[in-house]
């Protein structure tokens, strides 16, 4: 049976902050995770991902950002078309827009955290005040988790 939430992390924890999302995923599963939840990983959104969709009451994707104000920023999105044309640079917004053309069908409700991170180098740890937002955005998911009756 499909669980209805889908938690989707990506990142690299090989890159220094780009490892919030894994590592997210990691406190989660640690902490105990309801059968409504799936949690799924990969280092970036692949076309295939829209089969990941399918089925869901709603859909969490996770990504360190360094954009983003700190600790963390969560918002619903839609599909959008943008310039990420190739799988290596898809975004949840295109992967989205791949899933309407693909099943001529709106995606269920989708919801983009980008947690604040400083440090992209590979090989580097995650940096100290990237593991302070991480910690706020692992009590927001939980939050999150509760108005869909899966804590």
């Amino acid at each position: 049976m499909l669980a209805p939430i889908l938690i989707f992390a990506i990142g690299n924890e090989s890159r220094g902050d780009d490892a919030l999302a894994p590592l997210l995923l990691r406190r989660l599963e640690a902490g105990g995770i309801s059968a409504k939840v799936e949690l799924l990983e990969d280092y970036q959104l692949q076309i295939e991902n829209i089969t990941d969709l399918q089925g869901r009451d709603a859909v969490l994707f996770i990504d360190a950002d360094v954009s983003c104000e700190p600790p963390f920023e969560l918002s619903p999105i839609t599909a959008a078309i943008d310039h990420s044309y190739t799988s290596h640079a898809m975004t949840p917004f295109a992967l989205l827009h791949t899933y309407t053309q693909v099943y001529t069908t709106a995606a269920p409700p989708v919801y983009l955290l980008r947690i604040r991170g400083y440090d992209f180098e590979l090989g580097n740890p995650l940096s100290d005040t990237a593991s302070v937002n991480l910690e706020a955005a692992l009590t927001k998911v939980r939050e999150w988790l509760v108005q869909f009756h899966s804590p």
